[in-house]
């Protein structure tokens, strides 16, 4: 008796969508396509580009998710830079989920983080703060340190605070103590410097 020949269509080969039907998936198709094109396109040698972009004007959160997903298979120093335009993203969303995955790679991201905490805008400052709370760097506390030290906007100020609190050292103290006279009657700030003193005298 012969072998039947199967009839199952996973068996046979697939055709293979086009860079271009997988950009336009990307961009216009469903949120099915969106996810399924944002995946395909993570080894394709021109994707990251397109995902980049789509970053922009996507506002589905389960496209969003693949299109970051697909990024971080291959992250390098130019996909740090890349993302570091979207702390500037007015999706709060997006904006988030970069500072996390940013978090993850201290080596990429250290050369970039004196550029943030000099930023115009106060708010990419603060969001470098957010960035040092968990990025695995030597030069995290003495980045903090800096901050405290020399800038002047008390949001700013009060964000390093809190993140000294974590990974500050004896010898910083002095300056937390300074920070009271620098910005008095801001009553979260004396309460947030004495929190971190006691942290760090605690943690010493």
């Amino acid at each position: 008796m012969g072998l039947k020949k199967s009839t199952d269509k996973t068996d046979e080969p697939q055709d293979s969508v086009s860079f271009e039907a997988l950009v336009e998936l990307l961009n216009h198709g469903s949120m099915a396509e969106k996810r399924l094109a944002a995946r395909d396109l993570a080894d394709h040698p021109n994707g990251r580009s397109e995902l980049i972009l789509a970053l922009q004007n996507e506002t589905d959160v389960a496209v969003l998710e693949a299109i970051l997903d697909s990024l971080q298979q291959h992250f390098d120093a130019q996909l740090a830079n890349d993302l570091l335009d979207y702390l500037r993203s007015e999706n709060v969303f997006v904006r988030n989920e970069v500072i996390g995955i940013l978090q993850n790679y201290p080596d990429f991201v250290g050369p970039h983080i004196l550029a943030l905490l000099n930023d115009v805008d106060s708010d990419v400052r603060i969001f470098a703060v957010d960035i040092l709370q968990l990025l695995a760097h030597p030069d995290t506390p003495q980045w903090l340190l800096s901050v405290i030290k020399d800038e002047q906007h008390i949001n700013v100020v009060a964000a390093a605070v809190d993140r000294l609190a974590e990974v500050g050292t004896p010898e910083m103290i002095p300056e937390l103590q300074a920070l009271t006279e620098r910005f008095p009657n801001q009553p979260y700030l004396s309460f947030a410097v004495k929190t971190a003193i006691h942290r760090i005298a605690e943690a010493s």
